[in-house]
């Protein structure tokens, strides 16, 4: 019996240690995902040690404390992102319809026919803004019966799983489709124009994940995240800004956690729940991989996990109020010195620059 958790504690306290690696392999890297699997984990191997072993001897405490200093390292982790913690972004007051307004991001799952099922949900939840991603020219022929109420729409169709497709009530300007780190990976920058008046400079991404049957390092994913964030970094604190989409990396992986450090771009999540959105048909497999992060302009109206309509994602809706007078105050995570040095040497491991990022001006 304590051989058996020996092996546990083991596997255990590697799978904790692994992200602590710089490497980008992808078997490592992978490690970041299942934090909360493993923190559910390590619990219940701590609370079978307590139930089934001899309290008596270093051995079992030597396990004790090293089961016990990977759940608190891996609730470190998860915690933010359930309701015991602070909220990083404020909850909204009424205001004015002009200055609310809802994006709804959607990974389709090339494969999946079910384009009423996404239909339905866009004519019930009324979005301004829809984001579509694996959509090919299939799926761009079915979305356009949308356009009579979208008729603002940047499309980039394509068949390899990474089509892009928006389709807006709101003006669109300044916009330009870039494939920033590969030749095949698109990703789209506009410029929005709310009802206010107010101008939205918004960056729709889906960067490749690390993965044996994708790419075998996370060099292009952390890349294109980085220099984005560069971007929207050295945009200034006046630029309202929204950077949306299916990153292929959890919410608190070290490299979505620098994302954040550099963009300066709040998260609404924090303090109000995971909405894990992939694998939508395992339950017990699930993480926070399609995101909205944005400036401190807005408040948060509205945020849901819509249900799943066929996609191996569940679509996200999120509702922000343009409010920069109440937003002012709120505070994000902040990049020291060793985070700016880290994210340059992402950056510099793929051909692509900051200023290659296309910056809409209002």
């Amino acid at each position: 019996m304590l051989s058996t958790f020996v092996i546990l504690v083991a596997i255990i306290v590697l799978a904790t240690l692994l992200p602590l690696l710089r490497c980008p392999a992808w078997w490592i890297r992978d490690w970041d995902f299942p934090r909360l699997q493993l923190a559910i984990l390590s619990l219940a191997v701590l609370a079978g040690q307590f139930a089934l072993l001899d309290w008596q001897g270093k051995t079992f405490w030597l396990l004790v404390v090293l089961n016990a200093a990977c759940t608190a390292y891996q609730a470190w982790w998860i915690i933010p992102y359930t309701k015991l913690f602070r909220r990083e972004v404020k909850p909204a007051v009424a205001a004015e319809n002009n200055r609310q307004f809802r994006i709804l991001t959607a990974n389709v799952l090339t494969p999946n026919r079910n384009t009423d099922g996404l239909i339905a949900l866009i004519r019930q939840h009324k979005p301004d803004i829809f984001v579509t991603l694996e959509t090919d020219a299939w799926w761009q022929e079915r979305l356009d019966v949308l356009e009579k109420d979208y008729p603002h729409t940047m499309k980039c169709a394509l068949d390899n799983l990474y089509g892009m497709h928006v389709y807006s009530r709101l003006r669109l300007e300044d916009s330009a489709i870039q494939f920033l780190v590969e030749d095949d990976i698109p990703s789209m920058h506009t410029l929005v124009r709310l009802p206010c008046g107010k101008k939205v400079r918004m960056h729709f991404l889906h960067p490749t994940p690390p993965s044996p049957t994708e790419h075998e390092e996370s060099t292009q994913r952390d890349a294109e995240l980085l220099v984005v964030a560069k971007s929207v970094a050295e945009a200034g604190l006046e630029t309202p800004v929204i950077v949306a989409g299916d990153l292929n990396d959890v919410a608190w992986s070290t490299t979505t956690r620098l994302f954040r450090k550099i963009s300066g771009l709040l998260d609404p999540r924090i303090g109000r729940g995971m909405f894990n959105t992939f694998h939508a048909h395992y339950w017990f497999a699930r993480w926070p991989l399609d995101h909205l992060f944005h400036s401190d302009h807005f408040t948060l109206s509205h945020i849901e996990r819509l249900p799943s309509f066929g996609s191996d994602h569940f679509p996200m809706l999120v509702e922000l109020t343009y409010d920069s007078a109440r937003g002012a105050d709120q505070e994000g995570l902040e990049a020291d010195e060793e985070d700016h040095a880290l994210a340059e040497e992402k950056i510099a491991a793929e051909d692509v620059e900051v200023s290659d990022v296309h910056e809409p001006q209002a």
